[in-house]
C-alpha cells in the first residue's frame, strides 16, 4: 500500500514486474479456462445441456452431485482468491471510482454466475444453459478487461493512481 500512496507505484521496476508476470499468469489462466470449457462444451444451449445432463445417444452420463460439489469447492476457493488479488489491483489503476466499482464487482458476479449455472442447469431446469454461457463469456470478459487494465495502468507510468483524481485522495503532506 505504501507504495501506492508514496507514488513509488510507478517508478517502481521490481512491483510492476511482480504485476506484470503475474498478469502474463493469469493470461495463462484465461486461455486454459476457455479451452477446458470448448473441450467440454461449446456456446450453444444443447451443447451445454448434452454436458450437464448427458446424452444417451452419445453415452455420456449426467453430472453428478458430488462432481459438482468437487468443482465448486475448488472453483469458489480459487476464483475467490484470484480475484482477490486481480481487482485488488484495480484500487491503483487511474480511472473514475465508478470504472474501478464495475471492474471489481463484475467479475465477482459473473465467476458466481458461472459456477451457480452449473447447478441450475443440471438440478433446476435446462433452460438455465443460456445463464451459464452468458456468465462464462461474461466471466472471460471480465477477466480479459482486469488484464488489459492492469498491463495499461503499468506501462502508462504515471504518479501515484490510488488518489483517484482528487475524488478519495489521502492528506498525508505536500507533494513529494
Amino acid at each position: 500500500m505504501r507504495f501506492v500512496v508514496t507514488g513509488e507505484w510507478s517508478r517502481n521496476r521490481l512491483l510492476q514486474t511482480i504485476v506484470v508476470l503475474y498478469v502474463i499468469y493469469v493470461g495463462g489462466l484465461w486461455v486454459t479456462n476457455c479451452l477446458l470449457y470448448f473441450n467440454k462444451m461449446g456456446l450453444t444451449y444443447a451443447s451445454v445441456v448434452e454436458y450437464y445432463l448427458g446424452s444417451e445417444e452419445r453415452f455420456l452420463s449426467p453430472r453428478t452431485y458430488q462432481g459438482l460439489l468437487e468443482v465448486s469447492h475448488f472453483h469458489l476457493f480459487a476464483m475467490g482468491m484470484l480475484l482477490l488479488v486481480l481487482t485488488h489491483l484495480m484500487l491503483f489503476v487511474p480511472v473514475a471510482n465508478s470504472v474501478k466499482l464495475w471492474l471489481i464487482v463484475l467479475p465477482f458476479a459473473a465467476a458466481l454466475l458461472d459456477e451457480g449455472a452449473s447447478w441450475l442447469v443440471r438440478f433446476a431446469h435446462p433452460g438455465f444453459a443460456y445463464l451459464k454461457i452468458a456468465g462464462f463469456l461474461l466471466l472471460q470478459g471480465s477477466l480479459a478487461a482486469l488484464i488489459v487494465v492492469s498491463l495499461w495502468a503499468v506501462f502508462r507510468g504515471n504518479a501515484s493512481s490510488y488518489a483517484n483524481n482528487g475524488e478519495d485522495r489521502l492528506d498525508i503532506g505536500p507533494p513529494p
